[in-house]
């Protein structure tokens, strides 16, 4: 379990830089949130893609040597997979708009530091986890430090960003749901396949749309330095990220992998404050304070 939460948290770290990649360029071109969040997905396909034949083949020869028939991917088991692409290709769009209409740390804050709950709520009925009594104090202080957060956000912003702050909700809500579905489809299909089967359904509902919405447009506006912060968002933080999220979630429970990525927003609020002046006051600080606390306490107390 100790290694799975480490990965997850690895996986939060890099994440984190793609709100602040994102809101520059949102801020040096037209490029639109949802042109982003397909752009992201299409770079990360032909990775995804490549590991994906060799997890398949590594899996034919070890089957062959058992002299027993290669596993396949079932309609059941397939189910999920496209639940989570779609789950995905939501979350895509509503955090990116969400970063595009207020900011880098807040749109992550309220997007990732709501999921924890929502996943606590919904995990005991769904997946049979019932957090002890160490944990739910756990996610009220994350929710009480995540609220300080917000406050000092709307002291520097000097307004609130209801509609940012709206599709940052509508975010969270998303990416409980696909933790759900993520732990769920994790005990059965490879995790090379479930990332590309799951970003390769994003890709198609996303595409669609970008192009309703003129999306491509938007995509001309960029140069060749910013084709390159496309490419890292969609190599980094997706590739890599995700692919630590994905193994990570095998070992490690839904409510508690939920509060790990919790430490997401203490990052990207370090990364704005370094690269996008985004500046935290003394509310914002103790909030960040309290919510790496919670992480940490509830961490050790699911780990026993």
């Amino acid at each position: 379990m100790i290694q799975g939460a480490l990965l997850i948290a690895l996986a939060a770290l890099l994440w984190a830089t793609t709100g602040i990649v994102a809101k520059f360029l949102f801020e040096g071109s037209d490029l639109q949130a949802i042109s982003l969040g397909f752009l992201r997905l299409v770079v990360a396909l032909p990775f995804f893609f490549a590991l994906m034949v060799r997890e398949q083949a590594a899996e034919y020869r070890v089957a062959r040597a058992e002299n027993r028939p290669g596993a396949r991917l079932s309609g059941k088991a397939l189910l999920p997979l496209l639940a989570l692409g779609v789950f995905q290709a939501f979350y895509q769009g509503s955090y990116l708009l969400a970063v595009d209409l207020t900011g880098a740390g807040i749109a992550t804050l309220i997007a990732l530091c709501l999921a924890p709950v929502l996943v606590a709520i919904m995990a005991a009925p769904l997946l049979g986890e019932k957090p002890n009594l160490t944990t739910i104090i756990a996610l009220i202080a994350a929710i009480a430090g995540t609220a300080m957060l917000v406050v000092s956000d709307m002291d520097s912003a000097g307004t609130l960003r209801l509609g940012g702050i709206l599709m940052a909700v509508l975010a969270a809500f998303v990416y409980a749901g696909f933790t759900l579905t993520s732990r769920y489809s994790s005990t059965g299909a490879p995790v090379f396949t479930t990332a590309f089967i799951c970003f390769l359904t994003a890709a198609l509902v996303l595409l669609p749309v970008v192009w309703l919405i003129g999306g491509f447009d938007g995509m001309a506006s960029l140069n060749p330095g910013q084709w390159l912060m496309v490419v890292y968002i969609g190599v980094v933080p997706t590739c890599i990220g995700y692919l630590s999220f994905f193994a990570g979630m095998k070992t490690t429970p839904a409510t508690l992998s939920s509060i790990i990525v919790t430490l997401e927003p203490l990052f990207v609020a370090l990364l704005a404050w370094v690269f996008l002046g985004e500046i935290l006051g003394w509310i914002g600080v103790a909030g960040a304070m309290i919510l790496t606390a919670a992480v940490i306490v509830a961490s050790r107390s699911s780990a026993r």
